[in-house]
């Protein structure tokens, strides 16, 4: 019932406004909680981090202790944390660090804080989720005035697990910097692949096996793998119904399973892409006449650059 979606600017545009119009057009799909992925211009060095920490009367102790790790970690605040400003027992905080010498060993030790965990991290990559549909958690956190070269977004049904950010797409395959995943759909053999993953010395922040296929596929492109390379492994390694849009640094792509049950439909416009699971998502970007794709075919894989947003069949 989810729904996800995904828009590249040609250049660095309005992607945060355009994510958000995609994402309340399918509020239907998944009213419970909605999260984006933004992608502004990339900095030359440190890392932007998005965290969330369950109880706002602990936010000063949790970003003094954050700092003191951070520290630890050869690195410092690169510049003032700033958080939201709801009323919400939760509160999720922006950080600026300076470049860590180990990203894994950084994470896993600033979430030995109680109540802590963190949602993302990279040059480029913004991670905001949060209960809600699209226009409340925009209201929350100012998603449409973010301005980058891409972006996910995806709409959450809770059917197996609390209704709470933690849980919300889009996850960050920690600890590859700049990768996130948008998923709809689930995998069969998930605890197969996490097992293997675990012995490799991966952790995982939580039993999502969208999680596990945004790790599965950084996993391979660190091992010297190409993106399409990986997206089409995936179809013949990971069981199961799905149709994810996988993030990175410059790229967004796409893969689906062997059944091709679950559905994705796009535009390539002169100002870039837009993907949803919905065609009237689509049309809120779109309103003339404009050719759609259906990209509707068993083990279908494709990519599309921030500098080439016209795309390539992997």
């Amino acid at each position: 019932m989810c729904g996800i979606a995904g828009r590249i600017s040609t250049g660095v545009g309005p992607v945060g406004h355009d994510i958000v119009e995609l994402a309340a057009c399918m509020r239907h799909r998944g009213p419970d909680s909605t999260g984006f992925a933004i992608y502004g211009a990339p900095r030359e060095s440190g890392l932007v981090i998005r965290a969330f920490l369950d109880d706002r009367g602990a936010l000063g102790s949790a970003l003094d202790a954050l700092q003191v790790v951070t520290k630890e970690a050869g690195s410092d605040f690169a510049a003032d944390p700033t958080w939201d400003h709801t009323t919400q027992q939760h509160v999720l905080v922006r950080a600026q660090v300076n470049d860590v010498d180990d990203l894994a060993a950084w994470t896993l030790a600033a979430e030995k804080q109680t109540g802590l965990q963190i949602l993302s991290a990279g040059r480029s990559l913004e991670i905001i989720k949060d209960v809600g549909d699209a226009r409340e958690v925009d209201a929350k956190h100012h998603v449409s005035s973010m301005t980058g070269t891409h972006a996910l977004s995806h709409m959450r049904l809770a059917t197996e697990s609390l209704v709470s950010p933690i849980a919300s797409h889009p996850f960050w395959a920690r600890p590859f910097p700049d990768v996130c995943i948008v998923h709809n759909g689930q995998l069969t053999n998930y605890y197969k692949w996490r097992r293997r993953l675990e012995h490799d010395g991966y952790h995982f922040s939580s039993e999502n096996d969208s999680e596990l296929i945004a790790v599965w596929n950084s996993v391979q492109m660190a091992g010297g793998h190409t993106l399409e390379e990986s997206l089409r492994a995936s179809v013949r390694e990971l069981d199961g119904v799905f149709t994810y849009l996988l993030g990175t640094a410059d790229s967004i792509g796409m893969a689906k399973d062997r059944w091709a049950m679950k559905p994705l439909i796009g535009v390539r416009a002169d100002d870039g892409i837009a993907l949803a699971t919905e065609e009237q998502a689509l049309r809120s970007l779109y309103r003339q006449e404009i050719a759609m794709i259906n990209y509707d075919g068993p083990s279908l894989t494709e990519v599309w650059t921030a500098a080439q947003p016209c795309g390539r069949v992997a």
